[in-house]
């Protein structure tokens, strides 16, 4: 047995030995031969991380045969050269198996051209490391056309390492062959000593935070309104997880276990790192938004919650995509096109919900802007009335009449608005018409309005003024300008009524009289009358035309 293995790896290293002194042009014209659209490559060997899962699944089934796919030589052309590759296979099981490591499934490159960052050559990947005699050494794969396909398979560089490793190393490891329970490919020890190592790793950093917690808790006179403390609250449970995570990884590379349950679990706790990290974002969301909804309601800018509101459910949905896309990638499913067909759907549901997406926009609009708040009476257009809210979508506003309009913010932020909440004072100018009397009358009376602005105290100092303006066909027309200085509507009515009733009291006491309208007619002479009848002033009345 002994004699055939070393039969096996003298053709190997010949038919390396070979292929290394190829003329490089005879390959290039390999290489550039154009050849039709293939089928996909039957054993996946497409990209580094598809190559190394289907080594991996080989490995798990005890399929030499197939893992011997994997590797970079002629299996199809000489069933000797077969039969050591399938050597090989065992080979870095067994290496793997006893320390070697694979790189995490994440970190694999799920391209066809692999990582150009890596300053490798761009036919190599880094696919992990093996452990031999020499130390440690890398594990390599290649890129290489088979049969019209680009496949990725175990390099000559790492086949050489394995057959200078197969001597010593190989031989004196621990095998991992089955011995008593075998579960999917690896020893059911393997898969418990894995699994334990998880479940306390967690435990340990769950203890820890729930101690840290209940320290700083103590530590804080009113935990629930401190931020430190909600924020320790919001990030620990999330965090302690994430740790326990990249704790698992580091302590199972260093374990001498079955390299299928080692890479098996490294793969979904790459997931569950993600899905930490992911519960981290969410926590720390909403307690960022409870925050500022918080100061919003301290401030009475209860219009801006809804626009927290939304930016966190925004949040919350971009996060629970990415962990949906980590958690299939995790499983191997590919993403990249269903990406793909979200974008252009995305692209196709904007343009069919234009009109929801400029109300959102008006929205954060009128919310930035902020040219009214919920309780201002204002006017929208044609519209007068109290701002009972300021939604994600439409402003209602309560009319006069007790009735409710509303209108959808994209439309509401671009009309014209007048806040009437926003006065600092109120405009006093009414027009105030007395009888035809003399000038003198005229002056005193002007004199009159001008004392009783000037001596109130709710009235601005800043040029308050009764002016005769115009000689009316019923009254002299007195105009009053001046500004009541308070900030409430109803307040200000009483003022008005105040000045209105004082004007009115001083202009009687001075036997001036406040005009309406009058009307005086002229009556035609009738026959046999000496002269035309003529009437007195007299309230305006219906003429008769006939």
């Amino acid at each position: 047995m002994i004699v055939l293995s070393s039969l096996r790896c003298f053709l190997l290293a010949l038919w390396l030995a070979t292929l290394a002194v190829t003329p490089a042009s005879a390959q290039e014209a390999e290489s550039n031969t154009s050849a039709p659209a293939v089928a996909p490559d039957p054993f996946g060997r497409e990209t580094p991380r598809s190559a190394v899962s289907g080594l991996i699944d080989a490995l798990a089934k005890r399929d030499y045969n197939r893992a011997a796919n994997y590797f970079d030589l002629p299996v199809q052309d000489d069933p000797q050269v077969k039969d050591g590759a399938s050597e090989l296979a065992r080979r870095l099981q067994t290496l793997l198996d006893s320390g070697g490591t694979l790189l995490p499934f994440a970190r694999l490159s799920n391209e066809p051209a692999g990582r150009i960052d890596d300053d490798l050559p761009v036919d190599r990947e880094l696919a992990g490391d093996l452990k031999g005699s020499g130390g440690e050494a890398p594990l390599l794969l290649t890129q290489r056309s088979v049969d019209g396909r680009s496949v990725w398979r175990i390099s000559h560089e790492t086949i050489r390492e394995l057959m200078v490793a197969s001597a010593t190393t190989a031989a004196s490891a621990p095998s991992k062959d089955i011995v008593g329970i075998d579960v999917a490919g690896a020893p059911a020890e393997d898969w418990a000593l894995l699994i334990g190592l998880a479940a306390l790793s967690f435990v340990v950093l769950r203890l820890l935070a729930a101690a840290t917690l209940a320290v700083v808790r103590r530590g804080i006179s009113d935990p629930d309104a401190n931020g430190v403390y909600r924020f320790v609250h919001a990030a620990l449970p999330p965090l302690s997880l994430f740790i326990a995570v990249m704790a698992f990884y580091t302590w199972a590379e260093r374990l001498q276990v079955a390299i299928v349950a080692r890479q098996t679990l490294l793969r979904y706790a790459g997931g569950v790192a993600a899905i930490a990290l992911v519960w981290f974002c969410l926590r720390l969301v909403d307690a960022v938004a409870d925050v500022a909804i918080a100061r919003m309601h301290r401030r009475a800018r209860r219009q801006a919650v809804s626009v927290v509101t939304l930016l966190r459910r925004a949040a919350k949905i971009l996060l629970l995509v990415f962990s949906i896309v980590a958690v299939l990638d995790t499983f191997g499913i590919d993403v990249t096109t269903g990406i793909a067909a979200l974008g252009i759907g995305g692209i196709a549901l904007a343009l069919g919900a234009q009109k929801t997406v400029e109300n959102l926009v008006g929205s954060v609009t009128v919310i930035a802007d902020r040219p009214v708040q919920v309780g201002d009476f204002c006017r929208v257009g044609d519209v007068v009335g109290t701002v009972e809210d300021v939604g994600i979508r439409s402003t209602r506003i309560r009319t006069n009449d007790r009735t409710i309009v509303t209108i959808p913010n994209g439309d509401f932020s671009s009309r014209q608005i007048e806040n009437y909440a926003k006065r600092d004072r109120f405009l006093f100018a009414p027009k105030i018409g007395i009888e035809y009397t003399s000038p003198a009358k005229v002056r005193e009376a002007v004199s009159i309005i001008e004392d009783v602005l000037l001596s109130h105290e709710k009235v601005s100092n800043d040029g308050p003024r009764a002016r005769f303006t115009d000689f009316g066909e019923s009254a002299l027309e007195i105009e009053v300008f001046s500004y009541i200085t308070v900030t409430d509507f109803a307040e200000s009515t009483t003022v008005r009524q105040e000045l209105l009733l004082s004007i009115y009291e001083r202009l009687s006491a001075a036997e001036i009289g406040i005009a309406f309208p009058t009307r005086t007619l002229f009556l035609a002479r009738n026959p046999g009358d000496d002269q035309p009848r003529r009437s007195g002033a007299e309230p305006a009345a219906p003429a008769d035309d006939s």
